[in-house]
């Protein structure tokens, strides 16, 4: 087998703890995700991330990997004999007859941990549980979607071996969710050997919209306004006054919320001067300048 280092991978120290390891997958996951990322190679990166992650996120998964010993990325290696004592090799038997298999399957094929935990008759593993992120679009989250979730997976056959396949999975987003938010699919994840299937989790994140800002439910919109429009009030609703900075509160006008109502829209006034002066404007300006007895200042003295 060919020796992968998964906390090189994840840029984590091997005593890191188990948050440690999630904010370094999630940074880096966001960095290479195929989706979003304009980094050379980076669906291999976001595989290899996901991967060591994979590993490193299960105790006993891990357990078992730094008991297999320290080597070069790459380099050939055997786990010690006392490894295969000790861990039970996924149903492959000795290690003399693993062949080319690779580490993450072996790891992978893990069921219980400890030699004794498995086997025999009576043995039920659990399917494994996978974890996605889905980029949507805030008008997609304000209707509900139903989307298709690309997974490669690493399963027991029937004859007893590790075969690697994709599959998709039809996934329903509720209308009102959030960003952030992790959505668990029963079922969905890896299939179980006498146990339940394991569960897909789906991380919500919403890509960036030209004109609202989300928090939660509520959207936030800055809205550009004139001089004259904030003094004096317009069509689109801005009471007179209005002063820069201002939020004006839309009520049930923001996204839905799952369990009924919406949240809410504020606008955010930003007052807009004309660049360019026509002569007519500079004169009505001069002369609302001498007719005011306004002070932005005032409160400087």
């Amino acid at each position: 087998m060919k020796y992968k280092d998964y906390y090189k991978t994840l840029g984590v120290e091997r005593s890191a703890d188990a948050e440690a390891i999630k904010k370094a997958y999630r940074r880096l996951a966001r960095k290479y995700h195929p989706d979003v990322s304009k980094e050379k190679d980076a669906e291999e990166k976001f595989k290899e991330v996901a991967e060591a992650y994979e590993v490193l996120k299960d105790a006993e998964k891990r357990k078992a990997y730094d008991e297999m010993g320290f080597y070069q990325p790459g380099q050939d290696f055997r786990p010690p004999p006392d490894w295969e004592r000790q861990f039970q090799s996924g149903g492959f038997g000795h290690f003399e007859d693993l062949g080319d298999l690779d580490l993450f399957d072996l790891l992978s094929g893990l069921g219980g941990g400890l030699r004794g935990g498995r086997g025999g008759a009576g043995f039920r593993m659990p399917g494994q549980d996978y974890e996605v992120t889905a980029h949507l679009s805030v008008e997609e989250v304000a209707r509900g979607v139903e989307i298709e979730v690309p997974l490669s997976v690493t399963e027991l056959s029937e004859d007893g071996t590790l075969r690697r396949t994709a599959r998709s999975v039809t996934v329903r987003i509720p209308k009102g969710a959030t960003d952030g938010q992790r959505l668990r699919v029963p079922g969905k994840g890896g299939r179980g050997q006498g146990g339940r299937d394991g569960d897909l989790y789906v991380n919500v994140q919403l890509r960036p919209h030209d004109l609202f800002r989300v928090s939660g439910h509520d959207l936030y919109l800055e809205l550009p306004v004139a001089p004259w429009e904030a003094a004096l009030g317009a069509e689109v609703q801005i009471p007179a006054g209005s002063r820069a900075g201002q939020k004006l509160r839309a009520r049930g006008k923001g996204l839905p919320r799952p369990g009924g109502g919406e949240g809410d829209l504020y606008a955010v006034l930003q007052i807009v001067t004309p660049s360019v002066l026509s002569e007519r404007e500079k004169q009505l300006y001069r002369e609302l300048q001498k007719a005011s007895t306004f002070d932005p200042r005032a409160h400087f003295e």
